[in-house]
């Protein structure tokens, strides 16, 4: 079996690309582990990553990745090995593995555009479509938290302000912090119950005050 390109001859490495069109998983492992650069490309940029994923042979995607292919490389028209895939389960590996379902090409089109254009099965088309909109919820659900953040960070903005437009406000709440910090060092001195006592102590003094004054009064 020949795995030279008719029109691509003098390129070294065209074997490998021949086999991942070919399906040949065993020959691929054969040139993977002999050497072979596993991001070579073809005359139109077309890595073997992107000529096996066209043709749904899953398990060499999987092997190339598993020997350092970019799946992130595009051809020269900017196309994602997504962009050529028309098959379920190679659809599944390359998102699973970090391929963004929205991302478009040199002439704007994602990978369901072109999977609609080049009529693939109704399967594919429903999971295009779903991963479509999961990545648009989870955008969604991002930009939303990024403006709560925003908001809070906004909030805390404007009360530094207002602290800072109002000095005798700001002072106050640094005599009352103050006179927190003094009363739970005296609690903590004197004990709380020997506090709780005092203040009985007292209130009964207060009391007995106000009662002599009420009597011995005119």
């Amino acid at each position: 079996m020949s795995y030279v390109f008719v029109n691509d001859s003098s390129q070294t490495n065209v074997p490998l690309l021949q086999a991942c069109i070919d399906g040949d998983f065993n020959y691929s492992k054969r040139l993977l582990e002999s050497g072979f650069d596993p991001n070579i490309r073809d005359s139109r940029g077309r890595t073997g990553l992107h000529l096996a994923a066209a043709r749904g042979n899953v398990d060499i995607c999987q092997l190339l990745h598993k020997f350092g292919a970019d799946l992130l490389a595009t051809d020269y028209q900017g196309n994602t090995a997504l962009h050529l895939c028309g098959h379920v389960d190679t659809i599944q590996f390359l998102v699973s593995n970090g391929l963004k379902i929205d991302i478009c090409n040199h002439q704007g089109a994602t990978p369901l555009v072109l999977a609609k254009r080049r009529g693939v099965n109704k399967d594919v088309i429903r999971l295009l479509e779903s991963l479509e909109e999961q990545e648009v919820k989870g955008f969604n659900r991002g930009t939303h938290s990024k403006l709560e953040t925003m908001q809070t960070a906004e909030s805390e903005s404007a009360m530094e302000s207002h602290s800072l437009l109002n000095p005798n406000l700001q002072q106050g709440e640094g005599v009352l912090s103050s006179f927190r910090t003094t009363w739970q060092e005296f609690v903590e001195d004197l004990g709380f119950w020997r506090v709780l006592l005092l203040i009985f102590v007292i209130a009964l003094l207060s009391l007995g005050i106000a009662y002599y004054v009420q009597v011995s009064g005119p």
